[in-house]
């Protein structure tokens, strides 16, 4: 493994051969802003925040895509870079709603707060700006392009992290937006609505239909869990609002899923509060059936599973646990199975 050596803001910093100036300053603790960067994704060099001063060469730099070499001497604050990215900062709120009083993403926005750190205001520039119309049909993910900065992480994470390539950009330039398939909407196109595109967009462009106006990012506590509906093991964090999950989002950088979910993790949260789940046992009468008590329900099931195993044998019997269970709820369903009753016919609907 090759080690190089740099100066990044006046700290020696080391950083293997093939990371990039951006991965070596974090490593170092050393910040750098950047908007179209993400760790899970392939950098891209898109936003031009990210920009850097190398001595002894002309031009500014992305540290995004700027392969670590021995010797640099690199400035992350200097005068010119950050006058730079003040610049690129104006041009991009010139063309962006001013809407963060009512916006969701408000407090959760990586524009929003590099527009404060480096005092924009938006009233610059004044020139064209896009009106995109809200009508994405899709029942998931509400898709404002007025908002996108054209990042592309939404792409990225669509090709690199689902293999889809759902999402592209379309046209260049001004006339620049993403698009979803053939340039239609998401339930159109080859979209599988995991949420990924959502999870790394650094603006209210993508946000969840769900969630909107249900809470901010300080109103809700955070609680980490795993996901019910599989046995891979996927890490959830829930934001609850009062006794309420308002979203639910993965756990940066956690396994097995670092971060990213499917439809059911990331959108399927709903039957916790369906009005159609059974709270008490039902008991099959005629053509319907009638409440009735867990004494009652245990005791039938037990005669039932005795009458079966003495008429055709424990082999007669199977059970399927619900991966929606707890490990150890399964565990005791198994043994209850092998031992109790004398039947290995035991499965998961987990496993596929």
């Amino acid at each position: 493994m090759t080690i190089v050596n740099m100066t990044i803001d006046g700290k020696q910093v080391q950083a293997e051969y093939g990371q990039t100036i951006l991965q070596a300053a974090r490593q170092a603790g050393i910040s750098i802003p950047v908007l179209c960067e993400h760790p899970a994704l392939p950098p891209e060099g898109a936003c031009r925040i990210c920009l850097v001063e190398i001595e002894k060469q002309r031009s500014l730099h992305p540290a995004c895509t700027y392969p670590a070499a021995e010797g640099l001497v690199i400035h992350t604050r200097s005068e010119r870079v950050v006058a730079a990215r003040k610049f690129t900062l104006e041009l991009l709120i010139s063309d962006h709603p001013l809407d963060c009083m009512t916006c969701d993403a408000t407090g959760d926005c990586m524009l929003q707060d590099l527009a404060y750190e480096y005092g924009v205001k938006g009233d610059r520039f004044k020139g064209a700006q896009h009106r995109y119309p809200i009508t994405d049909p899709n029942p998931f993910i509400q898709v404002d392009r007025n908002k996108c900065i054209l990042c592309r992480r939404c792409v990225r994470a669509c090709q690199y992290i689902n293999d889809v390539e759902a999402i592209s950009v379309f046209y260049r330039g001004f006339n620049a937006y993403i698009g979803f398939g053939a340039d239609s909407v998401m339930q159109d196109s080859p979209c599988e609505f995991c949420g990924s595109c959502v999870s790394v967009c650094p603006t209210g462009a993508l946000t969840e239909k769900k969630a909107l106006g249900k809470g901010r990012i300080w109103e809700v506590r955070k609680v980490r869990t795993t996901c019910p509906y599989c046995g891979v093991g996927c890490q959830l964090e829930l934001h609850v609002k009062g006794d309420q999950i308002v979203r639910v989002k993965g756990v940066d950088g956690a396994e097995p899923n670092r971060g990213f979910l499917c439809v059911k993790g990331r959108f399927g949260y709903d039957f916790i509060y369906s009005k159609d789940r059974l709270t008490t046992p039902l008991i099959r009468d005629g053509d319907g059936f009638r409440e009735a008590g867990w004494d009652e329900a245990l005791g039938l099931i037990a005669t039932k599973f005795k009458q079966i195993i003495q008429e055709s044998g424990p082999d007669a019997l199977a059970g399927v646990s619900c991966s929606r269970s707890i490990n150890e709820d399964s565990y005791y369903m198994q043994r209850l199975f092998r031992e109790a009753l004398g039947t290995n016919n035991i499965d998961n609907c987990a496993r596929t």
